[in-house]
């Protein structure tokens, strides 16, 4: 599909039919740090199938690193070719797009109580895969009136079992220490405690694809 006035629900079909998602959208202002000429702004990550689409596509099987950036960056470029659009990604720098500051002017992601980005359906299980940039303005629908947070117990303050991620910050060293114990295999099986506790979007998550992302944060 070709599109040279776009909708904003052609682009929901075409993200879908690559196993991504619209995570949020906004129309920059100058202080968004967005290119000049971009006049609407859509955020992509990780959507139904994901999981399988990346186990199945070649950047996965072809043995070199990096395999979901190379693969977003294939999929994500050609769809922004479809799309009339120009692709920009969270990773390949520096310097980086400022992807957490597009995230909270999209109106349906927020700072959650621990200081991740908390998704209005994905909870703190969301994450970007890159971003749609239009010269064009793309009508957007409408937004939720309030964070999850705002009606949550917030079991995140809490759920770290050795306080490395609260209200105060994250104590990096103090995590990966903890990962190195016994006790920590939880974490490395299951994915992050703090992340896993969040009420929102826990029946989309998968234990594999959680476990993958803690290994590989785990090495760096």
């Amino acid at each position: 599909m070709n599109v040279t006035q776009p909708e904003y629900s052609d682009l929901v079909e075409m993200a879908a039919q690559d196993s991504l998602e619209i995570l949020g959208a906004f129309h920059p202002k100058e202080e968004d740090k967005a290119p000049p000429s971009c006049k609407t702004l859509l955020l992509l990550g990780p959507g139904a199938n994901f999981w399988e689409t990346m186990k199945s596509s070649k950047e996965w099987s072809d043995g070199h690193k990096d395999p979901i950036d190379r693969w977003s960056t294939r999929i994500i470029t050609t769809l922004a070719n479809q799309a009339g659009a120009k692709a920009a990604f969270p990773f390949g720098g520096p310097p980086y797009e400022p992807f957490y500051t597009w995230a909270m002017r999209t109106g349906r992601i927020w700072s959650s109580p621990v200081k991740l980005a908390v998704h209005e359906r994905l909870g703190l299980f969301v994450s970007f895969r890159g971003a749609l940039l239009f010269d064009q303005l793309v009508s957007l629908p409408e937004l939720p009136s309030e964070s999850p947070c705002e009606t949550c117990a917030k079991p995140c303050l809490t759920a770290c079992p050795v306080s490395a991620l609260t209200q105060d910050g994250y104590e990096v060293e103090a995590c990966h220490s903890f990962l190195d114990t016994p006790e920590g295999q939880t974490c490395m099986g299951q994915g992050c405690q703090v992340r896993l506790c969040c009420p929102v979007g826990q029946e989309l998550r998968k234990p594999e694809q959680s476990a993958y992302h803690m290994r590989l944060f785990h090495k760096s």
